[in-house]
């Protein structure tokens, strides 16, 4: 069975992390994709380290696989001609440089629709293509101040703190993935591309759901909470005798279950504990009679008990500690790529997943991971030898440093 995207160009003109995460979803899918880089530099993650294997950044390795890379200078007339080639055949170009960065060589949506009107141009950039802002470069760590998401995220004493990985590139690519799916499918209908025009600080807001919601019903800002949560009692990470568990009870027939495996059968009919509103009412009188109790016995104690009584929970794991998930591996979480320089790596499969039947893959059309990142410039022959060139002249080009 062909990949779901069989048969989709896409032209990546992205770099770093929300476009390439955008673009690494559509190479899964099995769209070919065409990253095109700088000759001399590439993409700016290549650089970005320690770690890196064999001179090869992890960084850049980790959300670039399914890729060719093309150099290209198309700055240059020569180069420039072999992209408009390339576009001629392309279905989607993805890029997230400032607004105006493009339109100042002629490359911006206006002018491509114009040429090109089947294809669908995604841009992911800091403030959008509209508004006061959209000349402002963006950065995921500003996005998360600006969107207000640190401002919920850390102790509740503390001071706003960012969250431990790039959440607004990440979302971004998510939504722009999105979007150019939704265009393509308008274009079987219309036969004509779409602009999708994807906002940093429009996506981490849009991650603020009731958080945005609370603020809007009551005109307060919603306090840091640590762990904990402001509506529901007891849900945060609590002390064991090993390490940390994350509690999640969400509602009272939780609770009940939760006293029963805890020992303390007598709590659950209390009045003042009885109703998560009581709960989180008395809140500062029932969590610290809770954190002496959990602290006696051993994390995987607890979750085992407590998630054959159907209580939400989970232990607080490193990142080596949720890597070695025997869940993770059934469900294809967890890929070895050969590299041309760097050799074996393991890395992280892709979310998506088609049920057929019993079985959780559908061979051939679950996004799949199955070539690593290129080097710079690994497909750059190849792909000129498609378009109709000879060696002598891809030579010439690379001579002139347009390639």
């Amino acid at each position: 069975m062909p990949a779901i995207l069989s048969g989709i160009t896409v032209l990546d003109f992205t770099r770093v992390m929300s476009g390439p995460y955008c673009t690494l979803q559509l190479a899964d899918m099995g769209a070919r994709v065409i990253k095109i880089e700088h000759p001399a530099r590439g993409d700016d993650t290549r650089a970005w380290g320690p770690p890196f294997v064999a001179g090869e950044s992890v960084y850049f390795l980790s959300v670039n696989r399914n890729k060719e890379s093309l150099t290209l200078d198309f700055k240059q007339p020569e180069g420039r001609a072999i992209l408009e080639s390339l576009l001629g055949d392309a279905d989607v170009l993805v890029e997230n440089f400032r607004p105006g960065t493009l339109g100042a060589v002629g490359l911006d949506y206006a002018a491509m629709a114009t040429r090109f009107p089947r294809l669908v141009y995604a841009s992911i950039s800091g403030y959008g293509h509209t508004g006061p802002l959209r000349h402002l470069p963006g950065y995921d760590a500003v996005s998360q101040a600006e969107g207000g998401l640190m401002s919920i995220t850390g102790d509740v004493e503390g001071a706003p703190f960012r969250l431990g990985l790039p959440i607004v590139d990440l979302v971004s690519g998510l939504f722009a993935a999105q979007g150019i799916l939704l265009a393509l499918l308008d274009r079987k209908t219309t036969g004509k591309g779409r602009h999708v025009d994807i906002s940093m600080l429009d996506s981490v807001a849009g991650l603020l759901t009731y958080q945005a919601a609370n603020y809007f019903a009551t005109g307060e800002n919603p306090p840091r909470m640590g762990n904990a949560h402001a509506s529901i009692v007891p849900y945060g990470t609590f002390d064991v005798r090993d390490g940390q568990l994350m509690l999640a009870i969400g509602n009272d027939d939780q609770w009940r279950r939760f006293c029963r495996v805890a020992g303390i059968d007598d709590l659950a009919g209390e009045a003042r504990f009885a109703t998560n509103p009581q709960r989180v009412a008395h809140r500062d009188v029932l969590l610290p009679i809770l954190t002496p109790i959990l602290a006696s016995r051993d994390r995987d104690d607890w979750t085992r008990q407590l998630r054959e009584a159907g209580v939400p929970c989970g232990a607080v794991r490193t990142i080596g500690e949720a890597m070695a998930d025997p869940q993770l591996a059934a469900r294809g979480m967890m890929t070895t790529l050969d590299h041309p320089t760097a050799g074996a790596l393991r890395f992280l499969g892709n979310p998506v997943k088609f049920a057929d039947g019993e079985r959780s893959v559908s061979p051939g059309a679950n996004p799949d991971a199955d070539r690593a990142a290129p080097t710079l410039g690994q497909h750059t022959a190849s792909i000129l030898e498609e378009l109709g060139m000879n060696a002598a002249e891809i030579e010439d080009l690379r001579g002139k440093k347009v390639v």
